[in-house]
Parts: structure tokens; sequence; C-alpha cells
């Protein structure tokens, strides 16, 4: 039977766009209630159903959908959805989360008659917004086929990885390729501002070249108008997907030099009171420690 009802765990930065675009293409959505308020009460607004708890979610839906920190949220809700949700039940997981943990919690939802499959996501909450969200996906081939309508409500790029676990195991590599962009590309702008060279001037040098990068690109607004909206992620966020990156290089095991590095920017970042804090942020904390003032 065709997916019809929609459950999302997470409307937040990126669940409110998501959730937004499935509302749009007609399916009935529930969403969890939380203290957060106005994500909830904006999609309610445009149709949406808020259900109480996770229990509620899980046994009135057909697809559930979750959009959370990382994998302690994720072991968390799915320890009630397992204990509650009838046989037949998909659940996507759009978070970032451990692949072992995914592995996990796949085959303990498959004992009980439900389907995991993981399908974390590329962009920002612009894209989500626009529903132009990119989607790595890993499970089964005819589950991601069924569910297929409703995850391109709010995705225009869905890349098919493989086995479940997959796609985590992806979303990990992405993250690392970008959040060390990010990190590399704060210590050249603090330097380029240490040195006394025009920022715009820097900006075209680099974003017309082969060292253009689009966390570059984002970062550079900074010191150019303190703009750090470019990269709504916050640095707490990303020092913990680095720590899931390099726990699963262990794992495998692969030696991981640069992401060690890269993690302890974002440690150092956190540790220095910018968790909270978008990511371009890094460019700030690296020009306050080279003594640069704005």
């Amino acid at each position: 039977m065709a997916i019809q009802t929609v459950g999302l765990i997470g409307v937040g930065l990126m669940g409110h766009g998501i959730g937004k675009n499935i509302l749009a293409k007609g399916f009935k959505l529930n969403v969890l209630a939380h203290t957060n308020r106005g994500p909830i009460e904006s999609l309610k607004t445009l149709g949406a159903h808020e259900s109480p708890s996770v229990k509620d979610i899980a046994i009135t839906s057909d697809l559930l959908i979750l959009v959370v920190t990382g994998s302690p949220q994720v072991e968390a809700i799915m320890a009630e959805v397992l204990a509650h949700a009838p046989k037949g039940l998909i659940i996507a997981d759009c978070s970032t989360a451990e692949p072992h943990s995914t592995l996990k919690i796949a085959a303990a939802a498959q004992a009980k008659g439900i389907t995991f499959v993981d399908t974390p996501m590329t962009r920002t909450p612009k894209e989500a917004e626009a529903g132009k969200l990119g989607l790595m996906v890993g499970g089964d081939a005819v589950i991601i086929e069924k569910i297929k309508p409703v995850l391109s409500c709010f995705a225009d790029l869905i890349v098919p990885t493989g086995a479940v676990g997959t796609a985590h195991q992806m979303k990990l590599i992405n993250n690392f390729l970008s959040l060390g962009h990010a990190a590399i590309a704060a210590e050249a702008i603090t330097v380029a501002a240490k040195a006394g060279i025009n920022m715009e001037a820097l900006r075209e040098v680099i974003m017309g070249g082969g060292a253009a990068s689009a966390m570059f690109g984002r970062l550079i607004n900074v010191p150019l108008s303190d703009d750090d909206s470019h990269a709504k992620f916050a640095i707490r966020n990303a020092r913990k997907d680095l720590r899931y990156y390099t726990n699963m290089t262990e794992q495998l095991p692969v030696a991981s030099f640069m992401a060690e590095q890269v993690h302890q920017t974002y440690v150092l970042a956190e540790t220095l009171g910018f968790g909270e804090r978008f990511v371009p942020r890094l460019v700030t904390m690296m020009m306050q420690l080279a003594g640069i003032k704005k």
C-alpha cells in the first residue's frame, strides 16, 4: 500500500522545511510535540497534526522520518518506537548517525517486522525550505522505491548508496570533507587578515581558481560583513559529526590523521564558547586567537 501518512520527529532548522514540503505535496503529516513551539505551530497552520508522544506517532504513521541530533537520540526514540509500532512501519533516519548504531537498530527493527533505512541529508536549511535537499539512501531497494514519493517532496537529489548503514557512512565522509574545508578556510582567512590582505580581493582570487570551495565562499562573509548565516550548522554538532567519522575510521580501521586535527579545531572552538555558534564562526575564533581586532 502506498504511503499516506508521514510522521516527523525533529522539527528544527531542517525538519521544518521537510515537513512543509511533505504537506505541500498532499501527504498527511504527524509531528511530535516539542517545547520549541515556533516550527510546530507553523506546520500546524499548514495542516499538520501534533502527536503527543512517540507511541502515538508510531502507531498512526505509515512512514516515520527522524531528523534529530545523533545516535543517542535516534536510539532513545527507536526504543519507544519498537515497543509500540505495528508491523509494516518504515523508519527513515535523516539524522547524522554512527553506522554501527544504524546496523544495530535496523536488525532490532527487522526482528519486529519494521524496516529501518538511513537517509541522511546534505545542503542547508535554505534548501530544506525550498524542497531541494540532497539525500543519501541506504537500505532495501524495494522499500526505498516505496518511500521515494515522500523523499522527493523535500529532495531533488536522491542517491542510493547500498545496504542499510552505507548512507550514514557516506554522510560522515561528506561531513569530514565539508567541515575540513571550513577549518582550512578559517585558517587561511585568518592568515590573510593578519597579513592585511584585502578580503574582497581574496574572495575573487580563491573563488576564481582551483582552491575554490563552497565552504570558503560561505566563511569569507564573516570578515566581509560579519555574516555567518551561509552555513547554519552549530559548531557543537560539527564536532560531534567529526568524532563519529573518526570512530568509523578506527573501526574499519583506517588512519585518519587529518580528521583528528580537524576535530580538535572544533573541540577548541567549543571549549572557547563557540559551541552554539554556526560553523563560519571558526573565523572569529581563529582571529581572536591571532589577536586580530574586529
